[in-house]
């Protein structure tokens, strides 16, 4: 009966180290390399890698925001090649400001006009009075 368990053991160890995953289209994809660790002062960092190239890192950490209370401070990456060949890559920072990312391939805004340019600084150099001591 021992030599049944152990044998059962083995099998299923080796079952495990070619475990895949399915993607999107049902195919099965390994898992190269993975990490994991939490704290107990809630800060974590994980990543993983795997075969069809998909690359994926990300730590955060709580953050104490005084009266406001409290917010998570994260900041990342994830990489993949896209169905086209094209190498996709983004880093990315989440806080009490929001979700920002950047990446080669993410669209910009476009650039200022000159006349609105002009104005900004315009209004920037001449700053209205105040208004409290206007009468009408």
């Amino acid at each position: 009966m021992k030599i049944l368990v152990a044998i059962l053991g083995l099998l299923t160890i080796a079952q495990a180290q070619f475990n895949r995953y399915p993607d999107y289209y049902g195919r099965r994809i390994g898992i190269l390399r993975q990490s994991q660790d939490t704290s107990v002062d809630g800060s974590y960092a994980y990543s993983y890698d795997t075969e069809n190239g998909i690359s994926v890192a990300e730590e955060g950490r709580p953050k104490n925001l005084g009266l406001a209370g409290q917010a998570e401070v994260v900041q990342g990456r994830f990489s993949y090649t896209a169905p086209g060949g094209i190498p996709i890559s983004v880093s990315y920072i989440a806080d009490e400001n929001g979700y920002r990312a950047s990446g080669a391939h993410l669209p910009t805004p476009p650039p200022i006009p000159i006349a609105i340019q002009r104005a900004l600084a315009y209004n920037a150099a001449h700053p209205e009075e105040d208004e409290s001591r206007r009468r009408y």
